[in-house]
């Protein structure tokens, strides 16, 4: 019997040996930064762009930094030029990823721009950042206005019978980018009834003020019924960045490109429209999506013009 027991014993010993280090590994909680330490992050970081001093940044040993699809090093671009951030922000957090984001308005000298940034954060050290600034100037977009004003949309904190799943978020977000791909009238996502739309600062939707486009007059569904996009030849290098899963936001990045060879098409409708694009063009983007009750409710987007089919740094 005492052979038994001692035989059990060493056997209980061996397992330990061998599987206890892994087991009390992943018992330890895994350091988190939550939402607070991640806008303390942001904040930080948007202290020192605003003092244009990269030493005021926590950064991590390896560093990937882009503005405007093109990898800088850190302190170049925006952070030479740089002379006021607006008071207005969006500002979001996913904390199982890391992952920290804020659409607002930047001043260079006499120039304001709608932007957006982007932050990792590992280790509460900023590992990546993504920038994207739709200045008026360069954009080649007609309709970018800085003038832009809070929406309390984007504050609300969800009550968990109105939270999506991390995966249906993101399913409903790229949903809309299959919708807009070669857009025939198909609804691929879900909408809410009162669904807007924001781009580069400019309600892009249910705005009976717009000069540019009628279809501007028209909700979120309703633009996508119409086929009105069917010039979006691809949606592609589609990436689903963070998650906020209490306020219900997604946000994403991608190219659409425009190969300029529709001519005259059709709506829905029977109403026959002329592409804007008549040449080979590219946009890149930066897009949130708030998801409430398992549809989109608002889009907030910026997005410039880049050389067509510009390779994304972000997908090496």
């Amino acid at each position: 019997m005492k052979l038994l027991t001692l035989l059990l014993l060493a056997a209980a010993g061996a397992w330990i040996a061998a599987h206890g280090v892994a087991a009390e590994a992943a018992a330890q909680p895994t350091p988190t930064c939550d939402r607070a330490c991640l806008y303390g992050v942001l904040d930080s970081y948007l202290a020192a762009l605003k003092a244009r001093d990269t030493r005021k940044v926590a950064w991590a040993a390896q560093v990937k930094n882009t503005e405007n699809n093109v990898e800088l090093r850190p302190g170049d671009g925006l952070w030479g030029t740089i002379t006021a951030l607006d008071s207005y922000e969006m500002r979001f957090a996913d904390p199982l990823t890391g992952e920290v984001a804020i659409f607002g308005v930047v001043q260079e000298t006499t120039e304001r721009s709608p932007y957006a940034t982007r932050l990792k954060v590992v280790n509460r050290a900023v590992a990546e950042v993504e920038t994207i600034v739709v200045r008026p100037s360069d954009a080649g977009i007609p309709f970018v206005t800085a003038d832009i004003k809070p929406l309390p949309v984007w504050g609300e904190m969800l009550a968990p019978a109105l939270r999506s799943s991390r995966q249906r978020m993101i399913d409903l977000a790229n949903g809309y980018f299959d919708t807009l791909q070669l857009n025939d009238g198909t609804l691929r996502t879900e909408f809410a009834d009162d669904c807007n739309r924001r781009e580069d600062g400019m309600q892009s939707t249910n705005n009976v003020q717009a000069v540019l486009d009628p279809i501007s007059k028209f909700g979120c569904a309703d633009q996508f019924r119409l086929g009105q996009y069917r010039y979006d030849d691809r949606l592609r290098d589609r990436r689903f960045l963070a998650v906020d899963e209490e306020r219900g936001i997604v946000l994403a990045g991608g190219f659409i490109d425009h190969e300029g060879r529709l001519g005259d098409f059709k709506l829905t409708d029977g109403t026959v429209k002329t592409p804007i694009f008549h040449r080979p063009h590219s946009f890149v983007l930066l897009e949130a999506f708030k998801i409430r009750a398992g549809k989109i409710q608002q889009i907030e987007a910026v997005f410039i013009t880049v050389p067509y089919n510009m390779p994304s740094p972000w997908m090496r």
